[in-house]
This record gives C-alpha cells, sequence and structure tokens, in this order.
C-alpha cells in the first residue's frame, strides 16, 4: 500500500504529472480544480477563459511528485488550443454534469478528441460532477459506469460543492500514473520489464473513509480493491 502525503515539499521534484480536465463548459471542472488544489469553491466562479493550470505538490511512496492540473474552456471558440492543451499530458479527467444528459451524452466526442491528440497510454477518469443534486440526477449512475467500462476508464461521481470524492479522484489518477511511470523507470534502468515487475509494483491503494471507491477500469488496481 502505498503512503501519500500532501503539502509543499523543499526536496527536489521526482515526478510532475501533468493532468488535463475536459468536458463542456459549467460542468465544473474549474470549481473541482480549486477543490483539490486550494480546497476551494466560489459559488460565483466565472467560465474559464482559454486555460489555466495549478498546482499541488504530494509525496507518493516517499517520492516527491508536483501534479500539475490543467483546465480548459469548454466553449467550442477555445477549441484552437486543443494540440498543445493535451501534449505531454499523462492523465485526464472527463467532467460531465449529472444533473444535465446532454454533457454525459458529449462524452464520446471529448473522449474520441483526446484519444486523437494524447498519448495512447494517457490515464483517464470519468467523472460525473455535482452528486450533491441527487434529485436533478439526469444521468443514471449505471449509464455512466457501461460507458466507463466499455471505453476501460476509471470512473467516479464527485461534488465540487461539497468536497464528496474530490481528493479521491484526483489520487486515484496520479496514484495510478505514478505506477505505470514506477514501472517504467524500472524497465529503463534494466530493472524488470512490466510483466517482470508486476509483483512488485501492483496493488497501490487508496483508502479514505466514508467515500465510494472508483469503479475499476478493466486492469487498473488503484482506488477500490486491488
Amino acid at each position: 500500500m502505498s503512503s501519500i502525503r500532501g503539502g509543499d515539499f523543499n526536496q527536489k521534484i521526482d515526478y510532475v504529472f501533468k493532468v488535463v480536465l475536459i468536458g463542456d463548459s459549467a460542468v465544473g471542472k474549474s470549481q473541482l480544480l480549486s477543490r483539490f488544489a486550494r480546497n476551494q469553491f466560489s459559488l460565483d466562479s466565472k467560465a474559464t477563459i482559454g486555460v489555466e493550470f495549478q498546482t499541488k505538490t504530494l509525496e507518493i511512496d516517499n517520492k516527491t511528485v508536483k501534479a500539475q492540473i490543467w483546465d480548459t474552456a469548454g466553449q467550442e471558440r477555445y477549441r484552437a488550443v486543443t494540440s498543445a492543451y493535451y501534449r505531454g499530458a499523462v492523465g485526464a479527467m472527463l467532467v460531465y454534469d449529472m444533473t444535465k444528459r446532454q454533457t454525459f451524452d458529449n462524452m464520446a466526442r471529448w473522449l474520441e478528441e483526446l484519444r486523437r491528440h494524447a498519448d495512447k497510454n494517457i490515464v483517464v477518469m470519468l467523472i460525473g460532477n455535482k452528486c450533491d443534486l441527487g434529485n436533478l440526477r439526469a444521468v443514471p449512475r449505471e449509464d455512466a459506469e457501461e460507458f466507463a467500462q466499455r471505453e476501460n476508464l476509471f470512473f467516479m461521481e464527485t461534488s465540487a460543492l461539497e468536497s464528496t470524492n474530490v481528493e479521491t479522484a484526483f489520487l486515484t489518477i496520479l496514484i495510478e500514473i505514478y505506477r505505470i511511470i514506477s514501472k517504467k523507470t524500472l524497465s529503463a534502468n534494466g530493472e524488470p520489464d512490466a510483466n517482470g515487475s508486476a509483483g512488485l509494483l501492483k496493488g497501490t491503494r487508496i483508502i479514505v473513509p466514508n467515500q465510494e471507491p472508483p469503479i475499476q477500469k478493466q486492469g487498473g488496481c488503484c482506488g477500490g480493491s486491488s
């Protein structure tokens, strides 16, 4: 089980992981980022113009990891930034508003764009945001789970307003990235490759009390049961 510690560290940065947030406008991408990076939520948040990013430093298994989280405007007129936005990303969060069916229906298009521009091994999580508005639900959890399993994605429902599952979602994707990058580092150093070292690096697990574990993508091994 991995040890995880948040905060600012004076020691050298071992890894920088770029994670992008994508999805329609007004689904809560900026609020998710603000909640994770600064534990803040603003009721009068304005639409993102262009691209913004924030960082948060974590310690995973005694390695210092800087998460660089990029947030982009969901409006079509800002789509020209696409290729630069995805360049170098090792993780992505596909965010929809669970009270607005159209934002979920558009996930297939966002995923197609992501796969066209990003690295094929990018770690992707589907996020159904605004789960605090359960009485307004327009996207059944089963629909999202089916989509996530079909596309081999992690899945979690969150509430940036109530801070439900936000940290868990980000940590899950960052831990999975760390697990994959660690294997690649071992392989590059002449140690056992991903197959030979599976027993060594497998089984990363995050336990957060009173929060639902994410639905696992096929072959995933973090966030829920290993």
